[in-house]
């Protein structure tokens, strides 16, 4: 290797970190870094200009005191660097730093003996030579040196710098003094003294060294680990906020396109009205400015014939002229075309609920607890936790987060919620589910969606379970002998059964206790609870009465109602609005609260057959056609909207809807008579559920349902006995 290259690596080692030359008197910082001792007092000196106490070390930036003598000359020099500095001085002929050690005339020296570990001068060299004792010894030039020469130079042996022990390497190390000596040493100045070989006392202190080296390359590992982190989470927050602001600037991009396209179309449709209404007033201006010339020309031509007033002339055209004035002076005048007033009005101004959230939640670590749970139920306040946390995974609190929830039906459509900030880091949402099905749950913390969001939330749906059933077939009282009609009051519960062929209502309790009976002249067909809890029946006769009791069974009065043919069921609206369904004209009919006027009168289109039940709910009425095995739909206004169910034994299908009613978990539930059961739809007709078994066996087929306040379902067979009840 040509030896140019490591002097030139010396020297790179060598240099001063503050004058970036060759170091002079290097001295070593505690931080471990050296330089000139010259460079230190100027830093220091600098500092103190400037009225500071401490100097930072220009490597590491630690800081230091600077001392009260103001100058570091009592730091410990670097061993290391002065031995790199004597053997960089062999490479620079310009400077005389190494003396003969073998005489004491002082000359340079010119070689060096690696047996005698001594620099010697031409003169010395040539007697080293001619000494057999030495003429073997390995020596070399110090203008010849080569690359391993320079190595073995700066590895050799130090010497003793007490007077007179200069020919002496420090070859002991004193354990009470903690310093290197040579052998000298040992007898005149450490003699009582804990003696150990340098090089055994060298290695046990390499030991420590080592761990404690290796501490600190633990430390430095973890901090560089710790520096990679950091780098990527300032990359990450670089990527993030330029992420964010181009979010912002497509979102006030697409505003604006959004805006100039809107502008466009306004102009378009002021364009229209301009040329409009231009066209109104050319087609005005026409109208006049012909009449206006039709007039001149016949002005211009009269007033010449009487300015010439030749007698002949006038008497041959008076009575033309006569006769185009009167036409002209009848034309009809073309009235004036007035403009509307356009105004441009601005009912919304643009309100942008935009804002920028700098905080320490990461949306990516945060944590909805409890949002899975297998046992939400509809109609069932349920609640869940939503936790942020920031990047190392603590909970924490920011008060600028926007926590956002969406929870959308089965039916698409917003679910409220409830979000309660408990200022720690959890979130509280509340929510009520009103139907059953699967749910689509959304989680947004500052507009990021959770791991794991959207999540499915399967609502469970209520069961009705049976409970007890009453009445028996007879004529005794709490006997029945051919159910007709059943309903309920929201009032007290009581139970009304139109008893058909005895010719009565009987009432029940809600436990199904017989109260009392309201006998009548003739069969009940339809029985019904007002809203201040009466009970209005239905007999069909030739006035078509309607007969209203109290519940303590006291007549009140009679509805005749002309606008009714043939009636068939009767239910109240909670208006108080009567609903009849009516068997000759096939019409749904819809009285005023007393009976006494007819309010609408509508049919489905398209269907000769009748409808048998009307109920009305959240402003539409859901009516059973039992032979056309449907339940059609219409809206508040009459108009028919859609059906729900066909013919079939499929679930959803019917054979002979009948009785229908809404529970309080908004479902639409209908009796289907042939096929033994209750079928459970959603308002939009989805099909939920069904309650089927053996309390449907036997004859005892569903055909008219009701439901009381408390939510129990009360279903009763066609010209059956019993009643079944469901909680």
């Amino acid at each position: 290797m040509d030896v140019q290259q490591p002097f030139k690596n010396l020297k790179k080692e060598a240099e001063c970190p503050l004058c970036i030359e060759t170091v002079k008197n290097p001295k070593t910082l505690p931080c471990l870094h050296s330089f000139c001792l010259e460079c230190l007092d100027r830093h220091a000196n600098f500092a103190r200009r400037q009225l500071k106490a401490t100097i930072k070390c220009p490597v590491c930036q630690t800081s230091f005191q600077i001392p009260e003598t103001y100058t570091f000359e009592n730091l410990p020099s670097s061993f290391h660097l002065n031995r790199l500095v004597d053997v960089l001085a062999l490479e620079d002929a310009s400077v005389q730093s190494q003396r003969c050690n073998s005489c004491d005339e002082n000359n340079t020296a010119t070689c060096y003996c690696f047996v005698c570990q001594d620099f010697l001068c031409a003169s010395c060299f040539e007697a080293h030579q001619r000494l057999k004792a030495s003429r073997g010894h390995r020596n070399v030039l110090i203008d010849k040196l080569q690359a391993q020469d320079v190595q073995e130079l700066i590895h050799r042996p130090v010497m003793c710098s007490q007077q007179f022990h200069e020919d002496q390497a420090l070859e002991f190390y004193c354990e009470d003094c903690k310093v290197l000596i040579c052998h000298k040493c040992t007898v005149v100045s450490h003699d009582r003294h804990s003696k150990t070989d340098t090089q055994k006392a060298a290695q046990e202190q390499r030991m420590q060294m080592s761990d404690a080296v290796a501490k600190v390359k633990a430390e430095m590992v973890r901090y560089e680990s710790e520096i990679k982190k950091q780098t990527d989470l300032r990359n990450k927050s670089k990527v993030e906020i330029l992420n964010e602001e181009k979010k912002m600037t497509d979102t006030v991009e697409k505003l604006i396109r959004d805006l100039r396209e809107h502008e466009r179309k306004m102009k378009d449709k002021f364009r229209e009205i301009y040329e409009a209404e231009q066209k109104h007033h050319a087609t005005r201006l026409e109208n006049f400015e012909l009449v206006a010339t039709q007039l001149k020309s016949c002005f211009e031509r009269c007033q010449s014939i009487l300015d010439r007033n030749f007698s002949v002339e006038i008497l041959q055209t008076n009575h033309a002229i006569l006769g185009r004035c009167n036409e002209l002076l009848n034309v009809r005048k073309p009235d004036l075309y007035m403009s509307p007033h356009v105004h441009y009005l601005v009912e919304k101004k643009l309100d942008l609920m935009d804002r920028v959230v700098v905080t320490k939640t990461d949306p990516s670590k945060c944590l909805a607890e409890g949002q899975d749970s297998k046992e939400v139920k509809e109609r069932k306040e349920t609640y869940f936790v939503i936790v942020t946390k920031d990047s190392e995974e603590f909970q924490c609190y920011q008060q600028d987060d926007k926590i956002k929830v969406n929870i959308l039906t089965p039916e698409g459509d917003q679910l409220k919620t409830d979000i309660k900030d408990t200022k720690d880091g959890k979130y509280t949402v509340t929510y009520t589910p009103q139907d059953a099905g699967q749910h689509r749950l959304e989680i947004l913390v500052n507009g990021q969606p959770l791991t794991g969001s959207p999540w499915i939330v399967q609502i469970n749906q209520h069961r009705y379970q049976f409970a007890f059933q009453l009445g028996s077939e007879g004529k005794g009282q709490g006997k029945i002998y051919g159910i007709h009609d059943i309903d309920v009051s929201d009032k007290t519960g009581t139970i009304a059964v139109a008893d058909s062929r005895n010719n009565r209502i009987q009432l029940f309790s809600s436990e199904g206790k017989f109260r009392r009976e309201i006998k009548l002249d003739v069969i009940p067909s339809s029985v019904t609870f007002t809203d201040s809890g009466d009970l209005m029946t239905l007999v069909p006769s030739s006035d078509n009465k309607l007969r209203v009791f109290s519940e303590e069974g006291y007549f009140i009065k009679h509805i005749n109602d002309k606008h009714l043919d043939k009636p068939h069921h009767l239910s109240i609206a909670s208006d108080g609005r009567i609903i009849i369904t009516d068997y000759v004209d096939k019409k749904i009919k819809v009285l005023s609260p007393d009976g006494n006027d007819l309010f609408q009168s509508f049919s489905a289109p398209d269907c000769n057959k009748f409808p048998f039940f009307a109920i009305y709910h959240q402003n539409k009425f859901f009516v059973s056609y039992f032979f056309a095995y449907c339940v059609k739909v219409f809206d508040k206004r009459g108009v028919y909207l859609h059906d729900i169910g066909c013919k079939g034994s499929n679930d959803g299908q019917f054979d002979g809807p009948g009785g229908l009613v809404i529970d309080k978990y908004n479902q639409l539930i209908v009796c289907d008579l042939r096929n033994h059961r209750l079928q459970l739809f959603t308002l939009s007709g989805t099909f939920l559920s069904k309650i089927d078994g053996q309390y449907f066996k036997n004859g005892n087929r569903p055909y008219y349902v009701a439901i009381n306040s408390g939510g129990s379902l009360v279903v009763g067979g066609f010209l059956n006995s019993r009643i079944s009840v469901f909680h």
